[in-house]
């Protein structure tokens, strides 16, 4: 087992490289390197909680503020509403930073931004006009 161990983990010898067209002496082939060995990257990891304006530069970011090291928005998010940590209790979802109720709420009837008018009230997050 440990043979076995040692032929998986030793580099084996490639008589014939690929080689690159610009320059013949560098090989172009990581054949018998190891994974972790051939994987270069030379892009800089970018996180949130050294760099804030990464979440506004990121596309498809979860929001413009970053909580815990993920971009969030602070606006909807119901695990971070108004700031960083706060949860919404349960039934209830986050509108402009607050935590509601939308089944009773006359601003947010049943979803953000959903107002009913004067005349109606919001009864189970529908506006009813009775």
């Amino acid at each position: 087992m440990l043979i076995m161990a040692l032929a998986i983990t030793m580099p084996t010898r490639v008589e014939s490289f690929e080689t690159n067209n610009e320059n013949d002496e560098e090989p172009n082939s990581l054949r018998g390197t190891s994974r972790f060995l051939s994987q270069r990257s030379s892009k800089a990891t970018l996180t949130c909680d050294r760099n804030p304006k990464v979440c506004y530069s990121i596309r498809g970011s979860g929001g413009p503020n970053c909580c815990n090291n993920k971009c969030v928005n602070f606006n909807t998010d119901e695990l971070n509403c108004g700031k960083c940590g706060k949860k919404c209790g349960y039934s209830k979802i986050c509108c402009e930073g607050k935590c509601i109720n939308p089944k009773t709420n006359e601003k947010h009837c049943g979803k953000c931004g959903n107002k009913c008018n004067s005349k109606g009230s919001c009864v189970y997050g529908l506006c009813s006009y009775a």
